[in-house]
């Protein structure tokens, strides 16, 4: 019997839904990674969209989406660069639901040793198929086919800068900085904006800032904080599970090799809950003293506030928006201590008495969790950047009149900008001679900045991103 057109000889095969063409196995996943991708480009968070996208999928298919998404996320720019040659009426004039389609076939073509030629092929010319019709199908079989028979695999970027600095285009030999064709070389092959990758290179040079641009392109591990349970026995539940986990860098939580956290030992009697070593670190570097009355101003989704309250402080954990409360509610009911203490507030305008201590986990660019959020990079612009830079200021603002004298403000984000982290708090230091900065103690030093911020460098302690100052008012 003679193969559909589009679909190789061989191939396996099911049923369509409500009849028509039947479809080659392993539709289910990619489906759920063209909507992810839709719904991204449509401004969606990636995380978001993901939950939902694979909400009824089985475990392995789950984790192939999830795959396919992230991947295409993290290297657009180079699928791009692969598939526009290929199409003869330019790139510019594909759809976008069939620029996702063929993102998502290239990106198994090139990047996925384990997936046949022939099953990327067939999957996204169904896809296709569902989505525009046979004229549709045709077209991604013909322009899919084209680039399997390249079959090359995507090309990756270890050493662009030193290969930049080989070929002379350097501006500082001992920095290794590289001139603006590099930065735009940089940009294109880890899909990353090139006015931000610019800066990068400006503060950290070529080698710090190619292993960061690196590091972001890669799928981090899954890390859980205790929670109801110490360390100690988190590792056993796993261990006794067969779970494979090691301490975090600096002991910040558990690396877990794998499984969804839902179904890790001790997920629904609140154990642990998901949390990068850098944010469990702010908490560490906080270092708020027990039987504390703490106020976190922008507590979703409830890490910190957890974390804690953990610790013996008081935590009245307050946010805005409905979402992002039953978010909260929801974390704390699973894994709180009973020491949180949730409420509905705006942090331009807290409800609160002065207290002993007042946390800030301010809204950001986000640029130290790229490799966390692979849909974040395509979200920023500078403009955003100030933008936050001065709702950040405007919330100091806020946290500073609700703190009694000798009391603490700690100010954090997930960021690598130094207009939302350092440069901020020496604003705000000239603003309100009432405060000083005062580290933690017992405190690693290597995480700590000349001032005495806590800073977390992907590319050097291999977490996300995260800043955070420790202010004491003083008078």
């Amino acid at each position: 019997m003679a193969a559909e057109p589009g679909v190789p000889a061989g191939a396996r095969r099911g049923r369509a839904p409500g009849g028509g063409p039947a479809l080659p196995t392993g539709v289910a996943p990619r489906r759920a990674a063209q909507r992810i991708l839709e719904e991204v480009h449509a401004g969606r968070p990636f995380d978001a969209a993901l939950d939902d996208a694979v909400r009824r999928l089985g475990e392995a298919d789950r984790r192939l989406a999830h795959e396919l998404a992230a991947g295409v996320l993290r290297n657009h720019s180079v699928l791009d660069r692969r598939l526009r040659p290929l199409v003869t009426r330019g790139w510019r004039d594909v759809a976008e639901p069939l620029r996702a389609i063929l993102r998502l076939g290239a990106y198994q073509l090139t990047a996925l040793d384990r997936v046949p030629p022939h099953a990327a092929v067939s999957t996204s010319v169904a896809l296709a198929r569902e989505t525009g019709g046979e004229r549709a199908a045709g077209f991604v079989n013909a322009v899919l086919r084209r680039l399997g028979r390249e079959r090359s695999a995507i090309e990756r970027p270890a050493g662009i800068a030193s290969a930049a600095r080989a070929n002379g285009r350097t501006r500082n030999g001992a920095r290794g900085d590289i001139d603006g064709a590099g930065a735009r070389a940089l940009a294109e092959r880890y899909s990353h904006p090139e006015w931000l990758v610019r800066r990068w290179l400006g503060r950290y040079g070529a080698e710090d800032a190619e292993r960061l641009l690196e590091w972001n392109n890669t799928r981090p591990r899954l890390v859980v904080q205790p929670a109801r349970q110490s360390a100690a026995a988190l590792t056993a539940a796993f261990a006794a599970a067969r779970v494979p986990a090691e301490p975090a860098p600096y002991g910040a939580g558990l690396a877990v090799a794998r499984g969804r956290p839902e179904r890790l030992p001790g997920y629904e009697r609140g154990e642990f809950v998901v949390q990068d070593p850098a944010q469990s670190l702010v908490v560490w570097f906080a270092d708020v003293p027990p039987g504390t009355v703490a106020y976190d101003a922008c507590a979703a989704p409830g890490g910190k506030t957890i974390g804690l309250a953990r610790t013996g402080v008081r935590v009245v954990a307050g946010d805005a928006t409905r979402a992002r409360l039953g978010r909260l509610c929801d974390n704390i009911a699973r894994a709180g201590s009973g020491r949180e203490h949730v409420i509905a507030a705006d942090a331009l305008h807290p409800p609160v008495r002065p207290l002993d201590a007042v946390l800030v986990d301010a809204p950001c660019l986000g640029t130290g969790a790229f490799a966390r959020h692979p849909d974040a990079r395509g979200r920023v612009e500078p403009e955003a950047l100030a933008a936050l830079a001065r709702r950040q200021a405007e919330l100091l603002e806020a946290a500073s009149g609700v703190i009694r004298p000798g009391g603490l403000l700690v100010y954090a984000t997930c960021s690598l900008e130094p207009e939302e982290d350092e440069q901020q708090i020496d604003r705000f230091l000239d603003r309100h001679p009432e405060f000083r900065r005062e580290p933690a103690d017992d405190f690693p030093p290597s995480l700590l900045t000349r001032k005495g911020d806590l800073m977390t460098l992907p590319q050097r302690d291999h977490m996300d991103g995260a800043y955070a100052a420790r202010l004491r008012r003083v008078a």
